[in-house]
């Protein structure tokens, strides 16, 4: 896949070919203000140390809506689970060890992460698992890119998610974000389900660790806007797998020239995919879990006015270039009163976004 696909409720973005790959904020900033680009499109890794795989397409389509599915897209071929990185039982202990180390004071909180690998017998076409996410979770934020401008060990890969958290949007002088940061899953049944919800928003835990995303966000954004709107306290909002409790957040910058690229690259990584505080998080998933990759990273646009939506890569799996391998992660925010086994369940919840879609 040669291109760029953000489809929403309200908007689409639909880019394909490349002038030129970017593999830094700086580069691409400086090609939209100087007017040698009117888009850059692509992804932030996770890690900030890493390249970044951002793109100047050939040609772009903006539309209102969700993506219309063109006809003729390849249907999803039978795809199996091939290996669990580390095995459910690994990640418990794990969690365990991060609750020990988090009760100790070390840290206030930091996101576990394991990730699973799949195996399809026929590849497995971006823009056909796209529009199947489309289908399943038509509020969510769908993407499908290009990871080649990242460099060699990305050639041809592709990143393909249906995220339900806005990182950062910038639309003239207004900034809005909605962090999400604790979760519980859904329940068959509807009394159960509601209750679920109900507990989430009551939850001690939960509500302690989502005060930690926003308070992050806060010290980020209050210097550059004149005005910053924050609810006192969460709200919920759900996917057809999980409840999340949610903050919708509005600013007004004091300085038009500050883009949405540049917001992104400010906010990225939130205490939701990392941790806090920020760096000790990066410094032990990276000794614990290795390289994520552009899980938990940012995926958006932004264009010569400043104007752009970015979110986080969350709810996706990175496709190998020949579209037959993908892995898939899933996280949770851990703290000094996790529970080990609540952690697992809920990351095995967040893959079903991605599962559900593949049948697996």
């Amino acid at each position: 896949m040669d291109g760029f696909l953000l489809s929403r409720a309200e908007r689409t973005v639909h880019a394909t070919g490349t002038r030129r790959f970017f593999d830094d904020v700086h580069s691409a900033t400086r090609a939209l203000r100087s007017g040698k680009a009117t888009l850059v499109v692509g992804a932030l890794p996770f890690s900030p140390h890493r390249p970044m795989a951002l793109a100047q397409p050939e040609k772009v389509e903006i539309t209102d809506g969700p993506w219309q599915i063109p006809p003729g897209l390849p249907s999803l071929p039978s795809v199996r689970l091939s290996a669990e990185l580390p095995l459910p039982r690994v990640h418990v202990e794990r969690v365990r060890r991060l609750v020990e180390q988090l009760s100790l004071g070390e840290m206030e909180k930091v996101v576990a992460a394991r990730r699973i690998a799949l195996e399809a017998d026929e590849p497995l076409d971006p823009l056909a698992l796209a529009a199947r996410m489309i289908e399943r979770h038509p509020e969510a934020a769908t993407y499908a890119l290009d990871l080649s401008a990242a460099g060699e060990r990305y050639w041809g890969h592709t990143l393909v998610g249906a995220s339900p958290e806005r990182l950062v949007s910038r639309h003239g002088s207004t900034v809005t974000c909605c962090p999400l940061a604790g979760t519980a899953a859904r329940r068959a049944d509807p009394e159960e389900d509601r209750r679920a919800g109900e507990e989430l928003l009551a939850s001690s835990k939960n509500l302690a660790e989502h005060v930690y995303v926003v308070d992050w966000i806060r010290s980020r954004l209050a210097p550059l806007c004149s005005e910053l709107e924050i609810p006192e306290k969460p709200e919920l909002t759900k996917t057809p797998d999980v409840w999340h409790l949610a903050t919708p957040i509005t600013g007004t910058l004091r300085d038009p020239d500050t883009d949405a690229l540049t917001l992104a690259h400010l906010l990225h990584p939130t205490p939701a995919v990392a941790g806090t505080p920020t760096e000790a998080a990066l410094d032990l998933i990276s000794r614990v879990e290795g390289d994520r990759r552009f899980y938990g990273g940012a995926v958006g646009w932004c264009d010569e006015a400043g104007d752009g939506d970015w979110f986080v890569a969350i709810r996706c799996a990175e496709l190998s270039s020949d579209g037959r391998r993908a892995v898939a992660w899933a996280g949770g925010g851990i703290v000094a009163d996790s529970d080990p086994l609540t952690e697992l369940d809920e990351t095995s919840a967040k893959l079903r976004t991605l599962l559900g879609a593949l049948s697996v």
